[in-house]
């Protein structure tokens, strides 16, 4: 049947162009031909959860209570883990009762919280290159993107005197992510303090994305923004387990900070879906609530990736400083090539999937994410064919192949 009488809204085709999609073509081929794809693109943890979470999972499944609706806000006993985690990891003081709101994964948080808060035309700011939920929610709810373009001479860091006034007095809400997906990169104490007291002066809603949390190397601690004073008065932070607790799949994160901004997003939400599977709650809170050791241990793969990968992108001429924190590193294409021709061009020639960066916005062109979610034997294989298919940071026979 023909359906071209049927438009899409408006709010489709104002959505940047998915380079994935390219990308997903090639990849279905390759796998047709019978190709070792080796997938570093997605942030797609390896392995299963802890054993204790699935545990907790199975044994929550044959609880017949755990089958029904579960509540719109979240189990009480979810909120509360959530609320000491944070006591424990920040020193901060939160309310389970109205100051955390269990989430289908934090991207769908993000997401809806433009469309709680967002009206068409409201200025938004988002640095670029950022996570794409970070703008592609303001855009479906009409907002006005003023990207804060980051750099790498400045370390890839949010330089808040870049925004002019007169667009700081209109903005309404501002995304932010330290540690930052794609580029890695950190900020210091003194940066929140900064942004709280910009976001106070201008009256702007903070929406700081702390997804990285744990997931932070020799000796570095992330900061929350919740730890600044002043902070829960304009701002909300979104965290998923997906990352730490290998449970991407699972669909669970969730949102603290300021009660009216998180009742808000709850008032959408309960419009919108039936909030997260019981079982699925008990075993979240049993990840959060495991001890230490296992964050050490996550800690150490990360690290030991980030370094073995590191190391062998040097002997091809990738001069890249290591990371502090997140489960990626974020490289320079071969000059003279684009971030999409290079990730495509070395899928063709290895069978190795990377993000062209301008997936994360125009700022990231010229660079490629790479995840680190295989162990050290495979990302080896990663490097093997790099060094066979002749593929380095300045490479002649790359920026003249043709296919």
């Amino acid at each position: 049947m023909n359906l071209d009488w049927i438009s899409r809204a408006q709010r489709l085709s104002i959505l940047p162009p998915y380079v994935f999609a390219r990308l997903d073509e090639l990849k279905a081929r390759a796998r047709e031909q019978g190709i070792d794809l080796i997938d570093l693109g997605m942030g797609n943890p390896d392995g299963a959860p802890p054993q204790p979470v699935i545990d907790a999972a199975i044994a929550a499944l044959a609880n017949p209570k755990n089958h029904g609706y579960p509540p719109f806000e979240g189990t009480a006993s979810f909120r509360t883990a959530i609320t000491n985690w944070y006591k424990r990891c920040y020193g901060v003081d939160l309310d389970p009762d109205s100051e955390a709101l269990p989430l289908i994964g934090s991207k769908e948080g993000l997401s809806h919280l433009a469309l709680a808060y967002i009206d068409p035309g409201d200025v938004v700011l988002v640095p670029s290159p950022s996570y794409p939920a970070h703008f592609r929610g303001p855009l479906i709810a009409g907002g006005k993107l003023h990207p804060i373009i980051l750099k790498p001479e400045n370390d890839w860091s949010i330089d808040l005197a870049t925004i002019p006034d007169q667009v700081a007095q209109k903005a309404k809400i501002f995304y932010f992510n330290y540690p930052n997906n794609p580029t890695t990169a950190t900020a210091p104490r003194e940066f929140f303090e900064e942004i709280v007291a910009f976001a106070h002066r201008y009256q702007i809603l903070l929406v700081h994305d702390l997804c990285y949390a744990e997931l932070a190397f020799d000796g570095y601690q992330p900061t929350s923004l919740l730890e600044i004073p002043g902070a829960k008065e304009i701002g909300v932070e979104f965290h998923t387990l997906s990352k730490t607790y290998n449970m991407a799949g699972w669909r669970v994160g969730f949102v603290v900070g300021n009660s009216n901004i998180i009742q808000g997003l709850r008032t959408l939400k309960t419009n919108l879906d039936y909030g997260i599977f019981a079982a699925i709650q008990t075993a979240a809170e049993t990840a959060l609530q495991l001890p230490d050791k296992y964050i050490k241990e996550v800690q150490e793969r990360y690290r030991q990736r980030r370094d073995f990968l590191i190391q062998g992108l040097a002997e091809l001429g990738w001069q890249i400083p290591p990371s502090k924190a997140t489960m990626y590193l974020w490289v320079p294409t071969p000059v003279g090539m684009g971030s999409t021709e290079f990730a495509l061009n070395v899928l063709q020639k290895t069978g190795v999937v990377l993000t062209p960066g301008n997936a994360f916005g125009e700022a990231g062109e010229g660079y490629v994410r790479i995840s680190l979610i295989t162990e050290c034997d495979r990302l080896g294989e990663v490097l093997r064919r790099f060094k066979q298919a002749r593929i380095c940071y300045q490479s002649e026979s790359l920026l003249s192949s043709d296919s």
